[in-house]
């Protein structure tokens, strides 16, 4: 096992070399696969040097910001790889906010271009005059019209040489932006060496991936988790990666990809797993033989879940947490070590802790807040002060997860921070109660809130999508409460059942619990 850190790189590293070292071994090996295109290592780092030629042209320099606006396409990848090579950094949008958000994130980070896929692109041309430090915009499958220019044409007549700028190992090449479990984005920069370093720590020492894996993931790309799992970790051992465009909240899409691309490794959260599962039969009416590993990260993956999928596919979910400030995971249980419905134990790279209110750390079996140290955190967010105090703590990165270890050393969580209730004065975990919720057979996916009864103490309200062929009902919600009062202490029970049709997520598939807190407010 090799514990990289960031003295093991040159001063002055570019992270194009993840792609770039596979040039001298496998250059015409096939690294990415996909329904438009297939392309080799060769392939890609030719259009990733037309891309950076292409932006030099636009006087992008080492520094500026480059937004990125595209499902899931070759010309996500080699924009990426082409901003970063020329020292800029790469601002990975999402694709499913609203313009008014779009907006706020081209503002906040003052890109000066704007790559778009044609199909996003009216949302865009409605906000267009508030987009003061966009200069030029660069459309994805369109043709050049009104000032933008089309992405094909615009790379066409450049240069397939491309020499990477001296950026030093601590430069920043990429900018996230949270997926808004708590409200309004905030914008997270990485550095070069965050990418090798989590490849390595994680991606090779913990999960195991070799260069004969593909790999292929409903987290898209614009997010950590996706940009790490399904491309940065796979070609950092020189394995392919498989995109698909379509939305991966739709199951038959990523089984329509896993038959056609046939990958190794599946990256999916924990709803998409419950979503599959809910499919009749689909480990036999879907070709997934290909498949040696899952993996789930996001949120916590209730135990139900882990199990279910193990009896019906023979497959393991390595199960961990991470986070956009950490760039990945930084908790895992790993092949050969699993504890479902646990986050694992912490790996070589990494420390955790879990601490009070007061920042001193709690006895064994107790929750408290947790906290990590390593290398690939970032180190403030961008344009906001206050917030960023209250995360970034010298060495010490806060999560905002509440966790608690066991005897054995595996971590729990209980809960976001903002997400725990104090019920009767003892801590109740959603994730807790949502877990039992979830190994009842009617129950396909649900979430629980804090809700004040008639003394207006604090209790839990749960949320509850049904599977098909189970109708909500009153005697239904008292089936569940019922279930919940044998499975665990009474207490910890929810007091109401809502029925909805769907829960309201993230573009990663996380619960967004605050969404329904405010609802509960607006109706009280």
């Amino acid at each position: 096992m090799q514990i990289m850190r960031a003295v093991d790189l040159p001063v002055y590293y570019n992270a194009v070399n993840i792609l770039e070292h596979n040039l001298a071994e496998r250059a015409d090996k096939v690294a990415l696969l996909s329904a438009s295109r297939e392309l080799t290592f060769r392939h890609v780092s030719n259009e990733v040097n037309q891309v950076g030629n292409a932006l030099k042209k636009l006087d992008v320099r080492m520094g500026d910001m480059v937004a990125i606006l595209s499902p899931d396409l070759p010309e996500w990848v080699t924009s990426f790889f082409g901003i970063m090579k020329i020292g800029a950094i790469a601002v990975g949008m999402n694709t499913l906010l609203k313009p008014h958000e779009h907006a706020y994130i081209l503002r906040d980070s003052r890109a000066r271009v704007l790559i778009v896929h044609a199909a996003l692109l009216p949302g865009i041309e409605s906000i267009r005059n508030e987009l003061e430090f966009v200069k030029h915009i660069i459309v994805v499958g369109g043709k050049a019209s009104a000032g933008n220019l089309s992405f094909e044409e615009w790379i066409k007549i450049e240069s397939t040489e491309l020499v990477a700028a001296p950026t030093h190992r601590d430069d920043f090449c990429s900018l996230n932006y949270s997926s808004g479990t708590t409200g309004e984005p905030k914008g997270i920069l990485h550095a070069h060496k965050d990418y090798p370093l989590t490849a390595q720590l994680w991606g090779v020492n913990v999960l195991g991936l070799r260069e004969s894996d593909r790999t292929v993931g409903s987290p898209r790309l614009f997010f950590t988790f996706g940009t790490g799992g399904v491309l940065i970790f796979p070609w950092y051992v020189g394995a392919s990666v498989v995109l698909f465009p379509e939305p991966p909240r739709i199951p038959q899409n990523i089984l329509n990809v896993i038959e056609r691309f046939k990958p190794t490794i599946l990256y999916n959260a924990p709803t998409g797993y419950a979503a599959l599962l809910a499919m009749e039969d689909f480990p036999n009416k879907h070709a997934i033989s290909s498949l040696r590993l899952c993996v789930s990260a996001g949120e916590s993956l209730p135990a139900p879940i882990w199990h279910g999928w193990k009896e019906r596919t023979s497959l393991d979910i390595i199960d961990g947490i991470g986070s956009t400030e950490n760039f990945h995971i930084f908790l895992s249980n790993r092949p050969g070590d699993i504890r479902p419905g646990s986050s694992g134990k912490p790996f070589p790279g990494y420390e955790v802790k879990i601490v009070d209110e007061d920042g001193k750390e709690v006895a064994q079996g107790q929750i408290g807040n947790l906290l990590v140290k390593g290398e690939t955190a970032a180190l403030f967010y961008l344009h906001q002060y206050q917030r960023s105090q209250r995360t970034f703590l010298g060495e010490w990165l806060f999560t905002g997860d509440k966790y608690y270890v066991d005897a054995d050393g595996y971590y729990w969580h209980a809960g976001r921070s903002d997400d725990m209730l104090k019920v009767g004065g003892i801590w109740v975990s959603p994730v807790e109660v949502e877990s039992t919720l979830i190994s009842h057979p009617a129950v396909l996916e649900c979430a629980v809130v804090g809700q004040a009864d008639a003394s207006t103490l604090i209790k839990p309200r749960a949320f509850v999508v049904l599977k098909e062929g189970y109708k909500p009902s009153d005697d239904m919600a008292k089936q569940l409460i019922d279930y919940c009062k044998e499975k665990m202490a009474e207490y910890k029970r929810p007091r109401w059942i809502e029925f909805v049709p769907e829960l309201p997520k993230t573009a990663t598939g996380k619960i967004q619990r605050f969404k329904m807190r405010e609802a509960q407010k607006q109706v009280g």
